[in-house]
């Protein structure tokens, strides 16, 4: 009562973790609406893993529908660290319980945790709630967990053995993971609907990807990726200051800034920023110079731009915005001069690694401490990196892909800042440089990017835990020199998620009908050409035809000879429009032959996170 008196008389008051409830009780009781609002946004801003539960409790129990939606919302976001560190969900009853679990917000990365919280919850209670494990297991989407965690721990569950209203679900998902649902064979039955057990939930996090080049030219195309439904979205938000590519992007909030890059004509100083909640953009201060082949990166809420190209030099010199002042400031330059690298924010300091000098590529990489305002070097990488990207990630910076002045790589390494060395993971699938690199779902995605041939749409994943690169879907456009970015906790995230989640799995059946038609077609064409081929009347011929093997190598020769290596005072679409239009016609090749997917060359992909309906690279096996 002491602190309800001093608010009526201070308009202020002191609120802790062990007064709020009974404070905002009693000012809830007397009519203090400024009181209880203070009370209301303390307990937003302490929620967390432990106490989100009990406050969704509390705030229904008040009817605070406010406090009660924020609660909720964090228990959904936060669903993995509630389920491991919280309690309170677990006296949840069966309504309130469910409603969690069956939420399509519900922010999990494996529905292998949905279900053993299930069981955890019953276990609370077995008596009176295994009566309940029939209603629960429609809550999870089973058709999504991995085969094991399916096969040992839900269909041999006692609790699911001794529930005969449970056996049509294990029959339907048993049906579906083993690719036995629906007869993909079958080109004339009904379109197929994705069924319940397999409905992806929706995601926390979208991938932008921004800009670019492809096909000869600079594109402002916008593309989203949706990790759940493993699907690219094409978003309707171009620029109207028209497209750019080689720049840099940074996310502050819902904003995404766009800075420097290059358009086929102009090196910008120009700076754009799109608010991803309006879908409008903006003009911000420009930069001091023109960056191309610029890294950008944020921290403590200031953006900065590091090197790049202006058009006649490759700088070291470096800005930071302030988006408070919509200020440019010039801090101290780096060690070397770098284009075309790459730059992330790690333990408060930002490291820059790679990139070009105007002489080579290069293998050195720096950090800035904001508070030393010193560049300090770090032991150089195992390979020069040009066109490089990289990531923190689990304290640890990751550098992958990029080019060494030979070649396009697809090797990565990890520095761990600690030990100060630098170690090798697992090479990726496509060799590529001056591409996307992000993480979403505890993952690093690779998007896009120049694999030495062509520009390429290829999108993959590392998995820490395993060490392994995944097929992810396929952007809609083949493009380079984009960028990607995270955006987390989007209000509107359905106007950039796949909308016909209900269609995944006629799409999938589409793919399986196509590639197999395709494989028919090519095994049509070699037994004409075995026929040919063992025709003794056309041996004299053989001679006076072309070699395909020598053509192909033939046609490598002006694409190396026009790999883009980086030179002063060259524009940097020069090269890269010379090699795609040399090297369209391999490259229309090779993507043919890499759509038949022999098994005999690749493993079969499982469709990332397990989510049945497939994704671009899956390709069913046949006998």
């Amino acid at each position: 009562m002491n602190c309800v008196i001093q608010y009526a008389y201070l308009r202020k008051t002191n609120i802790s973790d062990d007064n709020v409830h009974e404070l905002l009780i009693c000012a809830d009781y007397v009519g203090m609406v400024g009181l209880v609002k203070q009370c209301k946004d303390y307990l937003s801003h302490t929620l967390s893993p432990e106490n989100c539960v009990s406050i969704m409790g509390f705030a229904r129990f008040r009817f605070l529908e406010d406090l009660y939606q924020k609660a909720r919302n964090y228990t959904l976001r936060y669903f993995t660290d509630v389920a491991a560190r919280n309690t309170d969900i677990l006296d949840l009853n069966i309504k309130d319980f469910y409603s969690i679990i069956s939420d399509d917000e519900l922010n999990t990365r494996e529905e292998d945790y949905v279900w053993k919280l299930c069981v955890k919850w019953i276990d609370r209670d077995p008596e009176n709630r295994k009566q309940h494990v029939a209603h629960l297991m429609t809550g999870v989407r089973l058709g999504l967990m991995t085969p094991k965690c399916f096969m040992e721990e839900v269909k041999e569950h006692p609790y699911v053995i001794q529930c005969e209203a449970a056996k049509p679900l294990i029959v339907d998902t048993f049906k579906f993971i083993s690719n036995l649902y629906v007869p993909f064979d079958l080109p004339f039955q009904p379109k197929l609907t994705t069924p319940p057990l397999a409905m992806p939930r929706l995601p926390h996090e979208v991938i932008f990807a921004i800009g670019g080049w492809s096909g000869g030219t600079s594109k402002g195309c916008i593309e989203t990726y949706d990790t759940r439904a493993d699907r690219w979205v094409n978003i309707n938000a171009e620029d109207p200051a028209g497209p750019r590519a080689y720049h840099g992007t940074a996310v502050l909030g819902f904003k995404i800034y766009s800075i420097g890059g290059y358009d086929g004509v102009e090196y910008f100083n120009t700076c754009r920023v799109f608010d991803a909640v309006k879908k409008k953009w903006n003009e911000i201060a420009p930069m001091h110079c023109r960056r191309c082949y610029v890294s950008v990166a944020e921290l403590s809420g200031m953006i900065y731009a590091i090197g790049g190209y202006d058009g006649h030099n490759r700088l070291n010199t470096v800005e930071r915005y302030n988006p408070k002042t919509n200020q440019w400031s010039i801090i101290p330059p780096m060690n070397m001069q770098r284009s075309d690298a790459s730059a992330c924010t790690l333990h408060g300091r930002i490291y820059a690694t790679g990139g070009f000098n105007g002489q080579e590529c290069l293998d050195s990489a720096e950090y800035y401490d904001p508070l030393t305002n010193v560049w300090t070097r770090i032991p150089n990488m195992n390979h020069r990196r040009s066109g490089v990207s990289c990531v923190a990630f689990r304290d640890q910076l990751y550098v992958i892909g990029g080019f060494n002045g030979t070649s396009r790589l697809s090797t990565g390494e990890r520095f761990d800042p600690e030990t100060q060395s630098w170690h090798f993971i697992r090479q990726m699938n496509h060799s590529r440089s001056n591409f996307g690199l992000e993480i979403i779902d505890d993952m690093i995605f690779a998007i896009g990017g120049f694999n030495g041939v062509s520009t390429i749409s290829h999108t993959e994943c590392y998995v820490a835990e395993t060490d392994e690169w995944m097929e992810a879907t396929d952007m809609n456009i083949v493009r380079s020199a984009l960028s990607a970015n995270n955006v987390a906790g989007l209000p509107n995230k359905r106007d950039y998620i796949h909308k016909e989640r209900d269609r995944l799995m006629e799409e999938r059946r589409q793919r399986l009908m196509a590639t197999a038609m395709a494989r028919e077609d090519v095994g049509s064409t070699n037994r004409s050409q075995s026929m040919v081929d063992n025709d003794p009347a056309l041996d004299d011929l053989d001679d006076e035809s072309p070699n395909e093997d020598v053509d192909g190598e033939e046609l490598q020769l002006p694409q190396q000879a026009a790999l883009p290596l980086p030179a002063p005072g060259i524009a940097p679409v020069a090269a890269a429009a010379a090699i795609d239009a040399a090297a369209l016609p391999a490259a229309n090749l090779n993507r043919q032959a890499e759509d038949r997917g022999p098994d005999n060359n690749r493993r079969f992909r499982v469709q990332l996170r397990n989510q049945r309906y497939g994704s671009h690279h899956e390709i069913r096996r046949r006998s």
